[in-house]
């Protein structure tokens, strides 16, 4: 009777919109008590439901059923539409409003429509601009609850979402989801799953190939007649939409939105993996794809996959042989638009994006970004197996092969692979002799368009990278970030046979080379091979006589700009090399490792056939010659051979006493005869 009375009373107070029961903390009203209860444990914290597989805790037990459908994969409710199942009603309700388009809350302020509630009050903050939840630990705030949590696990690290197959964890049940298709091959969304009729025809085309919108100038077509309307102001030149800030156009509406993102430096779309902020909801979608895996774009050729639609369409080109952008100036193709405008910014010198903090320019948008982040310091791409941060995307991407020892680009001439495509270009040119890019002031010519950077800089002095700790200053910035590790002692460069690190990868990898015996670089002329490209270069100078680096000072040639810079530091006294336990000085880094081994009586080099160590590569290499019998050093006198050129010099000296002693008695017999 009493329970039948309360009911009565809460349904009367309903119809009068009459909630007598408060929460002490916030003020909220509700109608009954237990709604109460349920509301307060979001202050408290309290999660009396736990789940006994994972420990998972729940405020509410129709909670905790729903999460155990999640170990049970039990899915009671099933479309009779599609056939879909579902582990909750709800969930089934919102997925039929798919096919009869129904969205049942509108918004008062705008009219706008949507299928679920939440959504309707996700819409609602754009109006009011409330952002209710803040993150004690950083104080962002977000208009949900569920947002915040999602956000909270940046900072925890929690990860409570688990692939059952490979094992990979998620701070979302959505990222989950998206990287199991990349298991099971599913492709959730069917053509007929649009919610008007207007969206499936549009689909459609992408299976059909229509495209009936098409430019009366050039005759592209298009799906959609926005697109079309787009591509034309190409031809018209016409920006209608412009920024009211810095004056820039823009041909459509979404690309001014995107723009005025760079001045407010809002970013609305952040992933709930790690918390990164995007300008665009699109720039968001690909981002997460590096968290799930998942590659939708198929090439139906190759079945190669990938996670960017225009890199599927750049990557189909290779098939067809397509460039479609041609630059009037030089003749150069590029399969993108974009690719082009950037490339005719070399022949007019634009450089639109310009760094309000140092006023630097840049040609493209992207190398702003990358700019900037030398100011403020952010590196927001890091790599999960070591930690390290990049400030590039791309720079991460190299890094990671230096874990998995992937070399994804193969020269097709002689089999030698990559880590990254620009390496494999570059190295086509060594067996094409390739170098097209020239100094102007001088002539000389360049395999790479960085090499002639440098190189500008000797002519015009130019080091525009400085050390903060030191001062000094270099004329790259790989310079200045491997001379700061002298600063660090930093050497992230590891050797897995010998354990050795390195400040550089391209040490590393020299240094594999001992142990593989690998030497890859051969002089066309004489034969003889070396484990370094420079190795190369210098010896086959010896072959032109060729000595391109001359001192200021005395007028010495050198074949190697490191020759010039040891001559230069004769001249200067300098020695900046610093052995921290002695206080000795030396002139190459070189020098200073070998001295240090003096103080740890370290010799990483050992002979494996009898287990000697030696302190220098030289030495073991010299050693080893006494096994293999090789005497490479001859004398041009009396042919005789030897293992050390330093044998070599102290016997050709037997020779020049012979010289003397000979030309002592000639000279004596000559005397003796004339006084005869």
């Amino acid at each position: 009777e009493h329970t039948q009375e309360r009911n009565l009373i809460a349904v009367v107070n309903v119809g009068r919109v009459l909630k007598p029961y408060s929460c002490d903390q916030c003020g909220k009203s509700f109608v009954q008590s237990g709604q109460l209860t349920l509301h307060q444990r979001t202050h408290t914290g309290e999660k009396p439901y736990s789940c006994d597989q994972c420990g998972k805790s729940f405020g509410r037990s129709c909670h905790l059923t729903q999460h155990q459908r999640i170990h049970t994969g039990e899915k009671s409710y099933s479309c009779d539409q599609c056939g879909k199942s579902f582990g909750q009603s709800g969930q089934l309700t919102q997925h039929q409003r798919t096919h009869t388009g129904e969205k049942p809350y509108s918004c008062d302020q705008c009219g706008k429509s949507f299928g679920r509630s939440c959504h309707l009050t996700q819409h609602q903050g754009t109006h009011t601009g409330e952002k209710s939840y803040s993150c004690g630990q950083c104080g962002k705030s977000f208009g949900q609850s569920g947002q915040l949590t999602l956000h909270q696990r940046t900072h925890t690290g929690e990860k409570p979402y688990s692939c059952g197959q490979c094992g990979k964890s998620f701070s979302a049940s959505s990222s989950l989801t998206l990287h199991q298709r990349t298991h099971t091959g599913e492709k959730s969304y069917s053509c007929d799953q649009f919610t008007s009729p207007s969206g499936i025809k549009i689909h459609q085309r992408i299976h059909t190939g229509e495209k009936p919108y098409s430019c009366n100038q050039c005759g592209k077509s298009f799906t959609q007649s926005t697109s079309l309307i787009s591509h034309q102001r190409t031809h018209t030149g016409e920006k209608p939409y412009n920024c009211a800030q810095c004056g820039k156009s823009f041909t459509r509406s979404t690309g001014l939105i995107s723009h005025q993102r760079t001045h407010t430096g809002e970013k609305p779309y952040s992933c709930d993996e790690c918390g990164k902020s995007f300008v665009t909801s699109n720039s968001l979608t690909k981002h997460q794809r590096t968290h799930t895996g998942e590659k939708p774009y198929s090439c139906d050729e190759c079945g190669k996959s990938y996670v960017k639609s225009i890199s599927l369409t750049k990557h189909q080109r290779t098939h067809t042989g397509e460039t479609s952008y041609n630059c009037a100036q030089c003749g150069k193709s590029f399969t993108r638009s974009t690719g082009l405008i950037s490339h005719q910014r070399i022949h007019t010198g634009e450089k639109p994006y310009r760094c309000d903090e140092c006023g630097k320019s840049y040609v493209t948008s992207s190398c702003l970004t990358k700019h900037r982040r030398t100011h403020t310091g952010e590196k927001p791409n890091r790599c999960d197996e070591c930690g390290k941060s990049f400030n590039e995307k791309s720079c991460l991407t190299k890094h990671q092969r230096t874990h998995t020892g992937e070399k994804p680009f193969s020269c097709n001439q002689c089999g030698k692979s990559f880590t990254q495509s620009a390496s494999l270009i570059s190295h086509h040119r060594t067996h094409t002799g390739d170098k097209p890019y020239s100094c102007a002031q001088c002539g000389k010519s360049f395999t790479r368009s960085t090499n002639l950077k440098s190189h500008c800089r000797t002519h015009t002095g130019e080091k525009p990278h400085s050390c903060a700790q030191c001062g000094k200053s270099f004329n790259e910035k790989s310079c200045l970030t491997k001379h700061q590790r002298t600063h660090t002692g930093e050497k992230p460069f590891s050797c897995n046979q010998c354990g050795k690190s390195f400040t550089q990868s391209t040490m590393l990898t020299v240094h594999q080379r001992i142990h593989s015996g690998e030497k890859p670089y051969s002089c066309d002329q004489c034969g003889k091979s070396f484990g370094m490209s420079s190795h190369l270069v210098s010896h086959q100078r010896t072959h032109t006589g060729e000595k391109s680096y001359s001192c200021g000072q005395c007028g010495k040639s050198f074949t190697t700009s490191g020759q010039l810079t040891l001559q230069q530091r004769r001249h200067t006294g300098e020695k900046p090399y610093s052995c921290d336990q002695c206080g000795k000085s030396f002139t190459t880094s070189g020098q200073l490792t070998l001295h240090h081994r003096i103080h740890t009586g370290e010799k990483p080099y050992n002979c494996d056939q009898c287990g000697k160590s030696f302190t220098t590569s030289s030495q073991l290499t010299i050693h080893q010659r006494i096994h293999t019998g090789e005497k490479p050093y001859s004398c041009d006198q009396c042919d005789k051979r030897f293992t050390d050129k330093r044998h070599l010099i102290k016997h050709q000296k037997i020779h020049e006493g012979e010289y003397i002693i000979g030309c002592l008695f000639k000279n004596t017999f000559s005397t003796f005869q004339d006084s005869s």
